[in-house]
């Protein structure tokens, strides 16, 4: 999918100045398998990401007419075709600046959810991700997204307040 047409049409007018954007990561947490038996440890969905072969949580940049909660779940739906539903926010965080190859620069607000795995096994659902899969909170695979890392953590304090 790679960047949204709305970005790619501010793009013709701002050139390659920061663009400040909104962004969400969804942290799907699978805490029973399919015939509803508790897992051992609960485990997270992740892609391996096409563009740098880092694994990450699931995450995109909202797009007009999103609603966090909706484009969260968009996210999820394309890019694994998993179903789930949203349990909470789990924070909130502003990214560092970032500068892309061809000289864009942005930085993004992102807003974390938990969400509760529902349904489907996962699949490559775009050229976004490489692989997809569940994988033990404590045995996530490398190289692992940092920031990403983060936002698991705060999705598996079930019930915590909302990190800022």
């Amino acid at each position: 999918m790679g960047t949204p047409d709305f970005v790619l049409e501010l793009r013709e007018d701002v050139g390659h100045k920061e663009l400040f954007l909104p962004g969400v990561t969804s942290v799907v947490v699978r805490r029973q398998d399919a015939n509803g038996l508790a897992l051992d440890e609960p485990e997270v969905l992740v892609v391996q990401r096409s563009d740098n072969g880092w694994w990450s949580a699931i995450s995109g940049i909202l797009e007009p007419g999103d609603s966090p909660a909706s484009g969260a779940l968009r996210e999820v739906q394309e890019e694994t075709g998993v179903h789930a539903r949203i349990v909470r926010v789990a924070g909130v965080s502003a990214a560092a600046p970032s500068v892309y190859p061809n000289g864009d620069r942005c930085r993004f607000v992102d807003i974390a959810f938990e969400l509760e795995w529902i349904s489907g096994t996962p699949y490559v659902g775009d050229d976004e991700s490489m692989k997809v899969g569940w994988f033990p909170a404590s045995a996530l695979p490398e190289p692992f997204v940092e920031s990403h890392r983060e936002r698991i953590e705060w999705a598996l304090e079930a019930g915590a307040p909302a990190r800022f």
